[in-house]
């Protein structure tokens, strides 16, 4: 596995806000606070967005003529819409698995370091990790049930499918870590 230099980083990063903004405008036209509303609401647990981000990537999607404005509203407020070329874009990064960039999780590496350091600041680590987990289902499982009262009928099959996944990913990690912890216990 080659390493990412912070240059490609920027690049891959950049990259999944780009796609991130075309897919919530693949699924409706909207404006950028309507977009960093559902950026928080549901695509914040696969890619988070600060608002300066995601205003600076809709102008450099419409410089590329990837969106464009669809109406402007009071007080300038402009509303996007995805433009053909966007909508193959999109297409053609789903469609292309390969050009992720290769998986690399500072979390892991500090688990494989973990003997660096003694046996109760590993278990206390491992807890922390446990509880931070525990708290993401909770947050992931009230935001199910209030994408799911809010819009029964939706078509968000997708999107609750990536919350599911949040949802397992977290609940594997709790238990994991705990895992361990018993490891470290039974020493």
């Amino acid at each position: 596995m080659s390493q990412l230099t912070c240059q490609e980083w920027s690049y891959h990063r950049r990259v999944s806000l780009r796609i991130a903004a075309l897919g919530l405008l693949a699924q409706q036209p909207g404006s950028g606070y309507d977009l960093l509303r559902l950026f928080e609401q549901s695509m914040a647990n696969v890619w988070p967005a600060t608002q300066s981000q995601l205003y600076s990537e809709l102008n450099k999607l419409a410089d590329g003529g990837l969106i464009e404005v669809s109406a402007i509203g009071p007080r300038g407020r402009k509303e996007y819409r995805i433009t053909d070329a966007g909508r193959a874009e999109l297409r053609r990064w789903v469609n292309n698995p390969a050009d992720d960039p290769p998986f690399r999780s500072p979390r892991l590496l500090r688990i494989f370091l973990l003997g660096e350091v003694s046996p109760s600041q590993a278990r206390e680590h491992l807890a922390e990790l446990a509880g931070r987990a525990d708290g993401e289902i909770a947050r992931l499982e009230k935001l199910r049930t209030e994408i799911v009262s809010e819009n029964p009928d939706d078509g968000l099959f997708y999107g609750l499918a990536a919350l599911d996944y949040g949802l397992r990913l977290n609940a594997m990690e709790a238990e994991w870590a705990r895992s361990v912890i018993d490891a470290i216990d039974a020493r």
